[in-house]
């Protein structure tokens, strides 16, 4: 290979370089920043010792991404894990509630009132539940209550 055609490959990597930064610069996760420590270790080779070797330069550059992301990757979830925020709404549930306006998935309508808040509620198992069933709270999803039908047995355990 010719002294120009070892520098159009050390430019390609730097290129993917660019394009990987560039990549890991506009999304909130990690997700290229690998690539680019591989790409930057493939340009550096085709620029010295593996200049004429493309096959080498592919396999540094797979190489060095896999080896970066196996060292980062538990640090990584190690700095990225963090505790679920708690808030009020969490207070809802397992409470009893009523559905003042029929719960119906195909309409994607209803209203349920727990301890005189009134939420936007769908049915935990996709059923129509009718206005004036008391209901319990399963989840809250958004701003919507997870609910089921209230069953007279929950009621003997509490």
């Amino acid at each position: 290979m010719s002294e120009k055609e070892v520098n159009i490959m050390a430019y390609f990597w730097l290129i993917l370089v660019v394009v990987f930064g560039i990549i890991e610069l506009c999304t909130s996760q990690l997700v290229s920043v690998w690539f680019v420590v591989g790409a930057l270790a493939a340009a550096i080779c085709a620029n010295t010792f593996l200049q004429d070797q493309i096959v080498w330069q592919v396999v540094v550059f797979i190489g060095v991404s896999a080896l970066a992301l196996l060292l980062t990757r538990p640090l990584v979830k190690k700095l990225r894990k963090f505790d679920k925020a708690r808030t009020n709404a969490d207070r809802y549930i397992g409470k009893v509630g009523v559905v003042t306006v029929d719960i119906d998935p195909i309409k994607a309508t209803g209203m349920v009132e727990v301890d005189g808040s009134k939420w936007t509620a769908r049915s935990t198992s996709g059923e129509i539940i009718e206005a004036n069933t008391p209901v319990v709270v399963d989840s809250i999803e958004g701003v919507k209550l997870m609910v089921t039908r209230f069953q007279k047995e929950e009621s003997e355990d509490l």
